[in-house]
């Protein structure tokens, strides 16, 4: 088993990566949070494949699992499913030691973190990951939220998870599509953080593809890791955890303008890296070789490196709705080179307008 440590001030938790943990996860839940009765929250899809062993190992320790099990997708990440899930809660008794246990991609584990959060003003929460993209990224740090049709996550809450359980074999059975979106914030990691990363990546990339066991270990854990030092270091995003948002803030746009769902969150990722890199190149900030590796690495797994996009008046707009405007000027994460990342609200319209001329397809 690979584990990662997260130490806060406040509260400290495991992120175990273990092949076929979903069926152990019972008692390690009942080791951190030992409670009568549990909320298990799913996706319908997520549900029909692993809910079942899950709720059989929380049951065999002791718990009684009440289910909610939610509407698949990004379209439903919205305050409908968060009453749901209060109405889910309330009817089934769940008291204030009760945890939380998410089983999903992000937008179930955003949505049930946001629950526990404002549940009784906070209960327990436990992450069960099944996309690459939560595992390496949202379940860890303790982001929980929902979007509203004004922008994404503009309604949240920090809520740091007691416990993190990864299992790789759930991987299989992802969709190549979700996949690649989880690719696509590996790829992220490895241009702000590690360079070492951004390498072995290319070189390892059919081996990726391909959800080799021992592999798929090793890049959940390195991207883990990344996360939590970024997590210890500024835990609710005054400094460097801004630095995460690397393309999001073209990526959160380009998801609102086309509906969310249509665009999956890390292919618009992928798209908004670009363009925020170009914006960059534009700026004198970074050279263009930065750009045309990231490029060549994104096509490497298959990702999109253009999109059908409206104008940029719309495009820009969106980004104003972004949660790290700042007195109305748009702050961008902008890379200088592979490892080194600086945070910008003076770039022209000029820089920006190119970024997203770089990634409009023609």
């Amino acid at each position: 088993m690979a584990s990662v440590h997260i130490e806060l001030p406040h509260h400290t938790y495991a992120i175990q990566i273990e092949a076929g943990l979903l069926s152990l996860a019972g008692q390690r839940v009942w080791d951190i949070v030992p409670h009568g009765r549990c909320a298990l929250v799913s996706d319908r899809t997520v549900s029909a494949l692993y809910a079942r062993p899950l709720a059989d190992s929380l049951e065999k320790v002791g718990f009684r699992v009440s289910q909610v099990d939610l509407d698949a997708g990004e379209s439903h990440k919205n305050a409908a499913s968060i009453e749901r899930l209060y109405r889910g809660f309330l009817e089934d008794r769940l008291e204030r030691s009760s945890p939380v246990i998410a089983l999903g991609g992000g937008v179930v584990g955003d949505m049930a973190g946001f629950a526990a959060a404002t549940y009784r003003r906070g209960v327990p929460f436990v992450q069960c990951p099944t996309s690459l993209l939560a595992m390496v990224d949202s379940s860890v740090g303790g982001k929980t939220g929902f979007n509203v049709p004004e922008g994404k996550n503009l309604i949240g809450a920090f809520h740091q998870p007691e416990l993190v359980l990864i299992d790789p074999t759930v991987l299989r059975s992802l969709p190549r599509r979700e996949l690649l979106c989880g690719i696509a914030e590996c790829i992220k990691h490895a241009v702000i953080r590690d360079p070492s990363l951004f390498e072995w990546m290319r070189e390892n990339a059919q081996s990726i593809l391909a959800l080799d066991d021992a592999v798929m270990v090793e890049l959940i854990e390195r991207n883990v890791s990344i996360k939590a030092k970024v997590v210890m270091e500024d835990e609710k995003e005054h400094g460097v955890r801004a630095h995460l948002n690397f393309g999001h803030t073209f990526a959160h746009a380009i998801e609102a303008t086309a509906g969310y769902g249509e665009i999956l969150h890390g292919e618009a990722v992928a798209l908004g890296m670009l363009a925020a890199t170009r914006a960059s190149v534009e700026a004198g900030l970074c050279e263009e070789g930065l750009l045309d590796s990231l490029e060549v690495l994104l096509d490497a797994f298959g990702l999109a490196t253009s999109s059908d996009l409206p104008e940029n008046a719309i495009l820009e707009e969106a980004m104003r709705h972004d949660k790290k405007v700042i007195d109305d000027r748009i702050r961008l994460i902008l890379p200088e080179a592979l490892g080194r990342i600086t945070i910008r609200d003076d770039l022209s319209p000029v820089c920006v307008r190119s970024g997203w001329d770089h990634i409009r397809q023609h």
